[in-house]
């Protein structure tokens, strides 16, 4: 087996692997996938001269533990941690040497929920519809990371980048999600739209890779019917019965039969990834561009 692969020590909650997913397989039922925030996987992968396309690993909470088995430059973006190297603290936000067994031990997230883990060449695991991710709701690409799975490494490109550390954006005190009304907002009541448009939501525990679900004030239906299954996309707020917004994300499904009241701006999902449960969100309508 080639030394270009790293051993998993230490798996944590959920770390999965991840690059820009696989767009455009809507029709057959498998969604995008992909970094749930994509600039900070982006960077990781630019601090170590990968590609930006590039798959990394992406942790939840709690971080995880590798070791190389050859000599690799790693750089950990997304949620602030602690970051070590055998014992030793290193750089967070920017590039690391990591000798070959070396244990590199990304930490805890001191604020935010997930961090983006890129190593020089990237995660090489096989690719499933052109993409290496993985993807929870449909169970395509490598399963979620297990104490002793052994990842393979592509061969490094170009120098990583020369800097100290690189300029990040903090996870939100409030997550402020630009939308777009409709296609369903007919189906609910002035009231309601009202409602979701000037009151004060929060992010719920329940939150996962497939949707952000919301606690906070229910939106009374205009129309009591039942939607056939129509299509979803990225940042789809769909109302479920018990009248509270969900936003989908990476792992959405395709097609569902909830109204959806609005969807928000793909800038603003980056956001949405590193929203802790507790965090209060407002949804601000803009005008169709």
């Amino acid at each position: 087996m080639s030394d270009r692969a790293l051993a998993v020590v230490r798996a944590g909650a959920l770390t999965t692997v991840q690059d820009r997913g696989r767009p455009g397989h809507a029709h057959l039922g498998v969604p995008r996938s992909g970094a749930l925030d994509a600039p900070a996987a982006a960077l990781a992968n630019r601090l170590v001269g990968n590609p930006a396309g590039a798959a990394v690993l992406e942790t939840t909470l709690d971080g995880c533990a590798l070791r190389p088995r050859s000599v690799v430059v790693a750089a950990v973006t997304g949620a602030p941690c602690p970051v070590r190297v055998d014992g030793r603290p290193v750089a967070w936000g920017a590039p690391v040497r990591v000798p070959a067994g070396a244990l590199l031990d990304v930490g805890s997230a001191r604020a935010g929920l997930r961090s983006y883990l890129a190593v020089s060449g990237g995660v090489a695991v096989e690719p499933v519809l052109g993409s290496r991710s993985t993807d929870l709701l449909s169970g395509l690409g490598p399963p979620p990371l297990t104490d002793g799975t052994i990842l393979p490494l592509g061969d490094p490109g170009t120098l990583h980048a020369r800097v100290d550390v690189a300029a990040h954006r903090a996870p939100p005190a409030e997550l402020v999600l630009r939308v777009v009304l409709g296609p369903r907002d007919g189906w609910f009541t002035g009231a309601a739209l009202r409602t979701f448009t000037t009151r004060a939501y929060r992010v719920a525990s329940a939150s996962n890779r497939i949707g952000l679900r919301t606690e906070g004030p229910s939106l009374e239906r205009a129309v009591s019917g039942e939607l056939p299954s129509e299509g979803l996309v990225l940042g789809a707020v769909q109302v479920p019965p018990d009248g509270r917004p969900v936003v989908f994300l990476a792992d959405h499904p395709t097609t569902g039969g909830y109204p959806v009241i609005a969807v928000v701006r793909p800038a603003d999902l980056a956001a949405a990834a590193q929203a802790v449960p507790g965090t209060p969100v407002r949804f601000l309508a803009v005008r169709r561009r």
